[in-house]
């Protein structure tokens, strides 16, 4: 059968749809990029706010049109599985099966045993209508037991019974970078937050595991490894007893072919004076610092669970750009959380505006089933939270306006990724931009470059939050 895989949310739930793809793939079956040619449609969903679950649902229904061509097999897992399985059994019957991302050490064979049912009536309708009373007979006692057989005869089940121990996956980011899990789950519980609820503390991969994947996407000429965790900084404290974050880099830059190496997300707390002092000093580690501050206001900070207040906060950004002059910071905040005031809004925006972050994400409260903040009485109103956003955007557009023209007339080391529709400028990014995150870089140039080649560029206009460089 043909497989098609729809990928929703962060980047951590794609690496769990590569490896889904990869145990497929390992099985013999056919991977298709378009759902018209698909036999079995495969749904990675979200369900971390109220915007995901709502493109994941509209996603399930979507896919689900399919089941009138082509498509037998409709499997949603991830996620949104994970919190509303039963709701969403019930409200959506076209779906074949559902697997919750608790349920993924058993992923493969309950995909194989949606299949057998097939062949198993399959087998019992050929069998000969004389002997019709004595096939359902034999049907009904040994359905379980001719399951279970076809299951050990298709694949190696037991292979895939440690879902977070599995390596082997097809990496769809393109031929250039792929992400690397270093953790899953988070043992924060901000308040707000429902990946604890739906993804469980977190659970830190062993070094040299993650050290061996690394190799081997360095072997297949992945120029640029992005780590990735819930809360990064805080890798290996559940196995270790303490923070191997910087160890763990140090090994990783030691692979020869790599590149570039990236780590998504640093919680402000944790990153230390060895962290910092190890990305100002090694040249494969982009200066790159993703900190999600969520607010500034000590007041919500301390409704949010958060464990940085707005002085350390403060104190750690002066730090960074005094330690690496050309450091990039990006940030994430959230406005219209429960018993956020005028006052603490104000706050907020009158630190963005004076700290100038290069980069900033920002989301509106979602008030998100079983979280504590859920039952805060003080909820913002709606329009209030998009005024606050829609004021927060406006700020930084101007801001990354202002911080990219400045780099206007600098020279900058840009990857080059792909190739303009007219063929003459070349796209890319410098240790500046996180794939589909940040801005890219245009390259216009006489010279035949491909993709994976690093060049030296010199940045001469810019564009919103992209970069126009020439050699």
């Amino acid at each position: 059968m043909k497989i098609g895989f729809v990928s929703l949310g962060c980047s951590k739930n794609l690496v769990d749809t590569e490896k889904t793809i990869g145990i497929f793939k390992a099985n013999n079956y056919e991977i298709v990029n378009s759902p018209d040619n698909a036999d079995v449609i495969v749904i990675n969903t979200c369900g971390f706010i109220e915007s995901a679950k709502e493109e994941a649902i509209n996603t399930i229904l979507e896919m689900a049109e399919y089941k009138k061509k082509k498509c037998k097999y409709l499997i949603v897992m991830g996620c949104l599985v994970e919190r509303y399985k039963e709701e969403l059994e019930k409200a959506i019957p076209e779906v074949d099966l559902f697997i919750k991302y608790s349920e993924y050490n058993m992923l493969w064979r309950k995909i194989q045993e949606l299949f057998q049912r097939d062949a198993i009536t399959n087998k019992i309708a050929k069998i000969n209508n004389s002997k019709i009373d004595e096939a359902n007979n034999e049907a009904t006692n040994s359905n379980d037991k001719l399951r279970q057989k076809e299951c050990k005869e298709n694949s190696n089940l037991d292979k895939y019974d440690d879902f977070n121990s599995i390596t082997e996956r097809v990496v769809s980011t393109g031929a250039n970078y792929a992400y690397l899990k270093i953790a899953d789950g988070c043992s924060n519980r901000c308040t707000y937050c429902a990946i604890p609820y739906i993804r469980g503390p977190q659970i830190s991969r062993k070094m040299e595991d993650i050290i061996e994947e690394a190799k081997r996407l360095a072997n297949d000429e992945y120029k640029e490894l992005i780590l990735i965790a819930q809360d990064t900084t805080k890798y290996g404290t559940d196995i270790y007893g303490e923070p191997k974050l910087v160890e763990l880099l140090e090994e990783i830059s030691k692979i020869d072919q790599i590149k570039w190496i990236r780590f998504l997300y640093a919680y402000p707390e944790t990153i230390t004076p060895d962290l910092i002092k190890l990305v100002k000093e090694n040249d494969k580690i982009c200066k790159y610092f993703d900190i999600p501050i969520q607010h500034i206001s000590d007041t919500v900070l301390k409704r949010m669970n958060r464990q940085s207040n707005g002085k350390t906060i403060r104190n750690l950004i002066q730090t960074l750009r005094k330690e690496i002059p050309d450091v990039v910071i990006r940030t994430t905040v959230m406005v219209g959380f429960p018993g956020e005031t005028k006052e603490d809004f104000e706050e907020l925006y009158n630190f963005l505006k004076e700290a100038k972050f290069d980069k900033l994400g920002c989301f509106a409260y979602s008030k998100e089933d079983g979280t504590p903040a859920a039952r805060i009485k003080e909820q913002v109103h709606p329009m209030t939270k998009k005024s606050r956003y829609n004021k927060i955007m406006a700020l930084q557009q101007e801001i990354s306006k202002e911080k990219l023209e400045k780099q206007i007339g600098k020279e900058v080391e840009i990857l080059v990724e792909d190739k303009s529709f007219d063929g003459k400028t070349y796209i890319g990014r410098t240790y500046m931009d996180v794939p589909d995150i940040d801005g890219i870089a245009y390259l216009n140039t006489d010279k035949s470059l491909q993709s994976g080649e690093f060049v030296k560029a010199k940045i001469v206009d810019v564009s919103n939050y992209d970069l126009i460089c020439k050699d």
